[in-house]
């Protein structure tokens, strides 16, 4: 955490030992033990509490880009739909025509059947 070496920690003992003395140094090192693992332990709640942005921010942009694509889809199906929609106005259209058409041409039969008899 702080690139200290062997004997770098040596020498701070010896100077903490001359300073504090032998009475004092058990709860120094007690103190200095405490305050590493609260260090450590805001650290890591930091570390975790940024990974959870993270994944937040990267869940956000998923359902950005499902959007889009979802969007992109609806519009494809729609003019899809609207294509499908003419070609059938058309053959309509085209029926309707077709039948006018027939029926003009078609001499009308039904006045000169004769009904079978029983």
């Amino acid at each position: 955490m702080f690139d200290i070496g062997f004997w770098e920690l040596v020498l701070i003992f010896v100077v903490a030992l001359v300073v504090l003395g032998p009475e004092r140094m058990p709860s120094a090192i007690r103190s200095v033990g405490r305050f590493v693992r609260t260090a450590r332990q805001m650290a890591n709640s930091v570390k975790d509490e940024l990974n959870r942005e993270l994944e937040l921010n990267q869940i956000q942009k998923d359902l950005q880009d499902a959007e889009q694509t979802i969007r992109k889809k609806a519009s494809e199906f729609e003019s899809s739909v609207n294509q499908v929609k003419e070609t059938v106005d058309d053959a309509v259209e085209r029926e309707k025509k077709a039948l006018t058409s027939g029926a003009e041409s078609v001499p009308d039969t039904s006045a000169t059947e004769k009904k079978p008899e029983s």
